[in-house]
């Protein structure tokens, strides 16, 4: 007959001196890849929904201006403006966002974008909106990260 023992093993995780498997596999990924993926995602999001209101290259759709002065209505700016704004903010923002340029000022701006569409126009759309803050916060707070053109631009400008 064979015999059988169990040995209690202690596992490696319980060690308070090493770190878990899990987190040394997640400090090897850079932030500038986080930062990047975030720059990346918040920024197609809002061109897709900028591409949306015009046809051609940049000429605005008359559905557009329909769909502010009834849907998208702002209590303190002319429809039409408002559709002029958003349209072009939600171009050149994320084309800023891509490239890694003007990266705080950017991101601070959909941030607002973001805001002003929550309380005046989908409050209910809170959870997506959120979705779009977890992007939009870390690049106002640490900016491009090292894979944008911020960082080139300040690692040339700095002296030397």
């Amino acid at each position: 007959m064979i015999s059988t023992q169990i040995v209690p093993v202690r596992p490696a995780m319980m060690d308070a001196t090493r770190p878990s498997t899990a987190s040394r596999w997640t400090q090897r990924i850079p932030d500038s890849l986080m930062l990047l993926v975030a720059r990346l995602g918040v920024a197609a999001v809002f061109f897709q929904s900028g591409r949306t209101k015009v046809e051609g290259f940049f000429s605005i759709k008359p559905s557009t201006y329909d769909l502010f002065a009834s849907e998208y209505t702002l209590p303190l700016i002319p429809s039409d403006l408002a559709a002029r704004l958003a349209t072009g903010a939600e171009h050149l923002f994320p084309i800023l966002l891509v490239l890694g340029l003007c990266t705080r000022m950017s991101a601070l701006a959909l941030l607002g974008m973001t805001t002003v569409i929550e309380i005046f126009v989908y409050p209910d759309a809170w959870p997506t909106h959120l979705s779009w803050v977890g992007l939009l916060l870390p690049l106002v707070t640490r900016g491009g990260g090292k894979w944008s053109l911020d960082h080139a631009w300040h690692r040339w400008r700095a002296p030397r």
